[in-house]
């Protein structure tokens, strides 16, 4: 204590004796009393060391901060008072209270040492200025930061080591929670476990996380939220809900541990930034597959994230399908730049679209962008190229290829086989050989276990190949599967050209077989160099002719001279004109349609005239809306009805052109005067299948859920059968 005294000079003791007091977390604020005890305690040893009450001050706003943060605002309180020369000795429980790291702790110790301001912990006194004492407070300093890793590596040396064998308890998202022997299991509440399989059911049918936002916010269905504060609550989603549920792997069954990353940077402000990165999935630390119950598959997972990629609109990625009427949105790249292509709509009524590469425009100030071109002919041919390839014969062959294929990764996969059989034979021969060396012959010794060590990484390289063969492997295709896929072929026509099916519906067909398109836009030959990319590998190459130079506004579009040759083979002038009208098309001089205009437009391009003979005739059980209202005793608006609800099926030449309803005798007997008592309402069917009445409809619509009218007495209407105790109900 006299050393400590002998230090002190009347000029220190004139100033003032700051007190600084911290600790790291809230949680040791709280809980652990008797350091924050000591630590006010120094104000008594202040008053031993000669500095009386009005003197001393004591700085606490760290209290809860890490003392390796540089933004704490009573340590720059401390620094700035001895850089003004107002403290004389700084008093601190342990040199770890004042600083974690050696920058803030030199920067205090400089200007200690040239303000002559004396330094106090629970060992002594030290004057900075010393060149004994400046070395000890210096290794104090480096001990002080080198604890701080040290308890860092010990805490995370053992969460990686629980992480490592699944035992690690994290935060739970809504649908898991912890039994009594802290295993991961199922929810209890069967309502949370429902609204999470369902968020799944819907993003494989709706195939993007926005529109499975919409379908549950326009259906008023809430969904489970865990909230690490406020506990499980019920709302309804956000899109940051539905996404964190499509991407959290732990839906999958799966334990995953590192899915972030922190990164440390320099901020615009000179301070230090600590960012949590995401981590690719290929890059994860820690991945335990079948760790727990799963609501979806790992595959399934795996798929999940891909098709979120894709959906995410950016120079690499097409983006999801909306509701436009450029049926290639996001499937153009860009021949030259590589980059995709974008959709700009013009023209009266936004109904004429063109494809626009605008890279070189926006990223280096060119006038011109770097290629462009219609987007009408380009759209009408791919449609061609794929339903001419989605038929039959097409899809024979595509089976036998697939078929080839199989017997090709067989083939690959027992030479894969004996590799591995080859590669564990070399081993365990390198192993004897390493087993026989005499202990004490350490060169040969050496050598034999290098040969063993290498004969080890030949085994586990030939094993991943082999694991990552069986993965890919695809099962043949069923008697059932190939059934359906020519079925498919026969109807897909129908479908596309079906005045049901939207232009999004149109995208998601191009889009399970095209991966993309590369565009080369010949300026000389007028044409665009088209290269289609499908699903599997396969390469198919056309060209696709430019609009004509010179090509005046006042002319008909080719658009609309091809919609009148297809017309013209089933409805005379004045229809076709009032076809035109309901479509908003005009005249290349904006005038409106008629008979005379669409006959002098036949004439000019060489359009036969309507025969009288079209294909929609009676006697082929095909009729009009009037004629299908009196064949089946009920009015027009019934029949519309029917058409728009899915309950009928028909179909149209062009929008707007009359329907075309075939009647058959199934249909006949779908329309009762008294349904069994199996048949219900639709309001009970969506109770039983516990969802809602516009998913009902939908399901008949597409054939998976059996319908009846009821034609007679107050309770009119449908009819579906549906069992009481249904099993595995599939949402659409």
């Amino acid at each position: 204590m006299n050393n400590a005294h002998s230090k002190i000079t009347h000029r220190q003791l004139e100033r003032k004796a700051c007190v600084y007091v911290r600790q790291s977390t809230m949680s040791q604020v709280l809980g652990h009393l008797e350091s924050q005890q000591r630590q006010y305690e120094l104000v008594e040893r202040a008053k031993t060391l000669g500095w009386v009450a009005p003197q001393i001050l004591v700085i606490d706003q760290d209290l809860g901060q890490s003392g390796a943060d540089g933004g704490r605002a009573g340590f720059k309180q401390l620094v700035a008072d001895v850089g003004l020369g107002d403290v004389g000795i700084i008093l601190g429980l342990e040199v770890s209270r004042l600083a974690r790291n050696n920058a803030d702790w030199y920067h205090l110790l400089d200007l200690c040492a040239m303000c002559n301001t004396l330094i106090a912990d629970s060992d002594g006194v030290y004057d900075p200025s010393s060149y004994n004492d400046r070395l000890l407070l210096g290794l104090k300093g480096t001990m002080s930061e080198a604890e701080l890793h040290l308890i860092r590596s010990r805490m995370q040396g053992g969460l990686l080591h629980k992480a490592q064998k699944g035992e690690l308890k994290t935060w739970l998202p809504a649908g898991y929670e912890y039994d009594d022997d802290d295993k991961v299991v199922v929810a209890r509440n069967e309502a949370i476990v429902t609204a999470i399989q369902l968020v799944f059911q819907q993003f494989l049918v709706l195939k993007t996380a926005r529109r499975v936002l919409t379908w549950f916010r326009a259906e008023e269905i809430q969904v489970p939220v865990m909230h690490p504060s406020k506990g499980l609550t019920w709302k309804l989603p956000t899109y940051k809900t539905i996404h964190g549920i499509l991407t959290n792997p732990i839906y999958a069954g799966t334990f995953v541990f590192g899915r972030t990353k922190y990164e440390k940077s320099i901020g615009p402000d000179g301070r230090l930034q600590v960012k949590a990165r995401q981590v690719a999935r290929e890059e994860w630390p820690i991945v335990i597959h079948d760790h727990h119950e799963p609501y979806i598959s790992w595959d399934t997972f795996v798929t999940n994230q891909e098709l979120l990629r894709r959906n995410f609109k950016g120079p690499r990625n097409s983006g999801s399908p909306q509701q436009g009427a450029a049926l290639l949105q996001g499937l153009l790249v860009c021949g030259k730049c590589g980059r995709r292509m974008l959709v700009s709509y013009g023209g009266k009524g936004g109904n004429v679209q063109r494809y626009i590469c605008g890279q070189a425009q926006r990223m280096q100030g060119a006038e011109h962008v770097c290629q462009g071109l219609g987007g009408k002919r380009l759209d009408q041919h791919v449609a061609r190229l794929f339903l001419d390839t989605v038929t039959p014969a097409r899809l024979a062959i595509i089976g036998e290829a697939m078929e080839q294929a199989e017997m090709r990764h067989v083939a690959e996969e027992k030479l894969l086989e004996k590799q591995l059989e080859k590669a564990l034979y070399d081993a365990e021969r390198a192993k004897r050989q390493y087993d026989r060396v005499e202990p004490e012959n350490r060169l040969v010794a050496r050598t034999m276990e290098k040969a063993w060590e290498r004969g080890l990484r030949e085994v586990q390289r030939v094993q991943k190949l082999l694991e990552e063969r069986r993965d890919r492997k695809h099962n043949p295709l069923t008697a059932e599967e190939k059934s359906r896929i020519h079925a498919l072929g026969r109807g897909l026509k129908r479908v596309w050209n079906s005045p049901q099916t939207t232009n999004r519906d149109r995208k998601e067909l191009l889009r399970t077989l095209i991966r993309s398109i590369v565009v080369l836009v010949d300026q000389e030959q007028r044409v665009a160099r088209c290269t289609v990319q499908w699903e599997g590998g396969a390469v198919t190459h056309f060209t696709s002719p430019l609009n004509k130079v010179g090509h005046h506004g006042n002319s008909t579009e080719e658009e609309t001279v091809d919609l009148v040759r297809r017309l013209a083979l089933h409805y005379p002038d004045d229809v076709i004109a009032r076809i035109l009208v309901r479509q908003h098309i005009r005249t290349g001089k904006g005038n409106n349609f008629n008979a005379g205009r669409v006959c002098s437009l036949r004439n000019h391009y060489n359009i036969p005239v309507f025969s009288g003979h079209s294909n929609t005739s009676e006697t082929e059980n095909m009729y009009t809306v009037a004629q299908a209202a009196d064949e089946l005793s009920v009015s027009t608006a019934t029949v519309l009805r029917w058409l728009r609800e899915g309950f009928i099926q028909g179909q149209q030449v062009a929008q707007g052109a009359p329907w075309q309803i075939e009647i058959t005798d199934h249909l006949r007997e779908r329309l009762v005067n008294e349904p069994s008592v199996d048949w219900v309402e639709l309001r009970v069917a969506a109770d039983r299948l516990n969802c809602t009445r516009q998913t009902v409809l939908n399901r008949m619509r597409s054939g998976l859920l059996p319908a009846v009218y009821v034609q007679n007495g107050k309770r009119r209407g449908y009819r579906f059968h549906v069992p009481l105790a249904p099993t595995e109900v599939p949402f659409l």
